[in-house]
């Protein structure tokens, strides 16, 4: 069980650090993904061992990263279009 619970911490930081990664200007700061993909990874992993049972580990673990991933994406921030993509500061 503890190695599980170290798997599900390690795929949720997997998805934070790959989501810093592919959008750095969609997300906010790095200790905030980092912190929201462990604690979702081990959510999920550890609800869907409570409720399959320690037979089923492939599950737990797509879950603990499906968990984390969906997390993440409630920290995503619309990219920047049109006249307001630059933002310029205004002189006061």
């Amino acid at each position: 069980m503890i190695w599980q619970i170290v798997a599900y911490a390690a795929l949720g930081l997997l998805a934070a650090f790959a989501a810093a990664r592919l959008f750095p200007a969609r997300l906010p700061s790095p200790p905030l993904l980092l912190g929201t993909g462990l604690v979702g990874g081990l959510t999920g992993g550890l609800v869907t061992y409570t409720i399959l049972g320690g037979g089923h580990p492939g599950g737990s673990l797509a879950a603990a990263f499906a968990t984390a991933a969906a997390g993440l994406s409630v920290l995503a921030r619309p990219p920047r279009r049109g006249r307001h993509a630059k933002a310029t500061p205004t002189g006061a």
